[in-house]
């Protein structure tokens, strides 16, 4: 026997806010994991090669930056929580009428996700920024000519660097690609 009699009808606008989340939160969840996850992988194995390789000489100079990479890279675990959880908010949406969230509980959740994308986004630019700035120092510093022997191999552009580059960047999309979707769901959800 079914519950449906006790139900009332889905309004067609909570059908589609529904199917939106449910579609917006998979894709979102999907990329945003893929991309933590090697953008985490990435960032490990360039602390671990530069913790234990000899040629560095200490630091590489990007340790401020890594903080900053890090820092996005968490809040990047939230954010793809909280795309899980749009399609958990879909189910709900499409449960009978007495449990289903408001127009504004909707909303208030999809604010968080994208003040969370958008914090992350900020974290990890930041993160960018000293990197970068370091990188261009260490490519504009570079003796042009023979190689001196004073000359320390970590004040080059190590490919461990781009490494590094390469995981922010990463995180970068994936906080853009929150962002996308929190900001469609929103105009889904004022859809009429």
């Amino acid at each position: 026997m079914s519950n449906q009699s006790d139900s009332s009808p889905q309004p067609p606008a909570v059908r589609r806010v529904a199917f939106s989340l449910r579609r917006a939160g998979w894709i979102s969840f999907w990329i945003q994991l893929v991309l933590a996850v090697v953008s985490g992988i990435i960032l490990l194995f360039a602390i671990l090669v530069a913790n234990q390789s000899p040629t560095q000489g200490g630091s590489s100079g990007v340790e401020g930056g890594l903080l900053f990479a890090f820092a996005g890279l968490g809040v990047l675990g939230f954010s793809t929580y909280r795309a899980f959880y749009h399609t958990r908010l879909s189910q709900q949406l499409r449960g009978p009428h007495p449990g289903r969230p408001s127009r504004g509980e909707t909303m208030k959740q999809m604010r968080v996700s994208l003040i969370a994308n958008m914090v992350g986004m900020l974290l990890t630019l930041l993160g960018a920024e000293a990197i970068n700035g370091i990188l261009l120092a260490k490519a504009v510093s570079q003796p042009r000519g023979i190689l001196e022997a004073s000359v320390n191999v970590r004040d080059f552009v190590q490919p461990l660097d781009i490494f590094i580059v390469l995981a922010n960047t990463h995180t970068i999309v994936a906080h853009f690609v929150g962002i996308l979707c929190a900001i469609w769901l929103i105009e889904q959800i004022y859809k009429d």
